[in-house]
C-alpha cells in the first residue's frame, strides 16, 4: 500500500502471486531513498512471515486441523476483523503519529456506489481464493492460481486496449506451461480446486484493472478504498452467507465453533490478513521495485518448500516441474515489468 507505478496504481497481485489480495499496492518511483540494510531485511522478513501465515493459517482452518470447510464464513469473519482493525487504527491515528498512515474512517453512500463494482470483484476474488485453498495442497496452490498473469495480459488488452511486450508474453507462456504440467502431475488433483484457482486468478486480474478505474472516486487514497471495499464486502457477503446455507449448517453440524481455539485461530488469521496491508506498505516504502519483485518470487518458493515439510505433501516429478515453471515464469514476468518501468 503506497504510491505509484508509472503514475498508475497497481494491485498487490502484480507483486506477489500467492496470498490473499486486500489492497492496491503501487510501486515507488525512481529516485527512491536508500535505507539501511538491517531495516530492509527486517521489513522483508516481516512481509515473509505475515504473507506465509495468511496462506498456512487459512489452509489449517479450511481443510487442516480445524477442518472447517465453510469458505464464505471464513472470508466474512476475516473481513469483519479487518474492518475492526481499520477502525481502531484510524482512531489511534488521531492521537499517535505512527498510526496516521490510515485516515479517519469514512463511508459516503455516493462514493460507495462508485466503489461497489470493484467490491463485487473483490468479494469474488477473496472467496474463490479461499475455496481454491480448501481443495488443493499448499504445494500446488501457487500453480492453481498462477494464471493471474495470463488473465492480466488478456483483460488489459480486451478492456483497456493495451498491448503487451513480447517478453511478457514469453513469461505468460512459461506460466501457462507450468500450470498445465503441474496440474497433470499433481498427485492429489482436484478439479474443483483448479477451477476455483483459475477463477480466482481471473478475478485478481480484473481487480487490478477496476482499481485503476476506482481510485479516483476516493481521492486516489488506497486506505480510503480499503475502508469502502471492506465495509461493502461485509454487506455483500452477509446475505450470500445466509442464502448459501453455510450459516445454518455451521450452527447445526460444526462442533469446532464451540472451542476457544477455533475463534483464536480465526481471529489471528484475520489479523494477519490485515497485516498484509501493513507489510506491503512497509516493503514498498523501504525497499525498491526490484526488491519487491524478488521478494514476491522468493516468498513463493519458500511457501512451496515449507508446505511440503509442514503438510507432508507428496510432489511428483511433473508436479515439481510445473511448480518450477510457474515460479520461473512469474519471476521473469516481474523482472520484465520492472525493466519496462525503469526504462520509461
Amino acid at each position: 500500500m503506497s504510491s505509484s507505478r508509472d503514475d498508475i496504481p497497481m494491485n498487490r497481485k502484480d507483486m506477489d502471486e500467492s496470498e490473499e489480495p486486500f489492497l492496491p499496492i503501487p510501486v515507488q518511483s525512481r529516485g527512491e531513498k536508500q535505507h539501511p540494510l538491517p531495516l530492509i531485511a527486517a521489513v522483508v522478513s516481516f512481509y515473509f512471515i505475515i504473507s506465509l501465515s495468511v496462506v498456512f493459517l487459512n489452509k489449517i482452518i479450511l481443510s487442516g486441523a480445524s477442518d472447517f470447510p465453510f469458505a464464505l464464513f471464513v472470508t466474512w469473519y476475516q473481513l469483519v476483523v479487518a474492518l475492526g482493525l481499520l477502525l481502531v487504527w484510524a482512531s489511534l491515528g488521531k492521537s499517535y503519529k505512527m498510526f496516521s498512515i490510515i485516515p479517519p474512517y469514512e463511508f459516503n453512500i455516493a462514493i460507495a456506489k462508485k466503489v461497489a463494482p470493484l467490491t463485487f470483484v473483490y468479494v469474488g476474488m477473496l472467496v474463490l481464493n479461499n475455496l481454491c485453498l480448501k481443495y488443493v495442497e499448499v504445494t500446488f496452490y501457487q500453480v492453481a492460481r498462477s494464471l493471474s498473469i495470463n488473465f492480466t495480459i488478456l483483460f488489459t488488452f480486451v478492456i483497456l486496449g493495451k498491448k503487451t511486450s513480447p517478453a511478457a508474453l514469453v513469461a505468460c507462456g512459461i506460466v501457462f506451461m507450468g500450470f498445465l504440467i503441474g496440474s497433470y502431475g499433481e498427485l492429489n488433483f482436484s478439479w474443483a480446486g483448479v477451477v476455483y484457482g483459475v477463477g480466482s486468478s481471473a478475478f485478481v486480474a480484473l481487480y487490478g484493472i477496476y482499481v485503476q478505474k476506482t481510485l479516483a472516486a476516493v481521492d486516489n487514497n488506497q486506505w480510503k478504498l480499503l475502508h469502502y471495499n471492506t465495509t461493502l464486502a461485509i454487506i455483500f457477503l452477509s446475505p450470500l452467507l445466509i442464502l448459501s446455507g453455510e450459516l445454518s449448517e455451521i450452527i447445526e453440524t460444526s462442533e469446532v465453533i464451540y472451542t476457544s481455539y477455533f475463534w483464536i485461530l480465526m481471529t489471528i488469521t484475520g489479523v494477519t490478513g490485515f497485516g498484509i496491508n501493513i507489510a506491503m506498505f512497509l516493503q514498498v516504502k523501504y525497499t525498491s521495485a526490484l526488491t519487491n519483485t524478488i521478494s514476491g518470487t522468493a516468498k513463493s518458493c519458500v511457501q512451496t518448500v515449507l508446505a511440503a515439510m509442514i503438510f507432508k505433501n507428496d510432489i511428483s516429478a511433473l508436479n515439481g516441474l510445473g511448480i518450477l515453471l510457474a515460479l520461473v515464469g512469474s519471476g521473469y514476468y516481474g523482472w520484465v515489468r520492472y525493466q519496462e518501468r525503469i526504462s520509461k
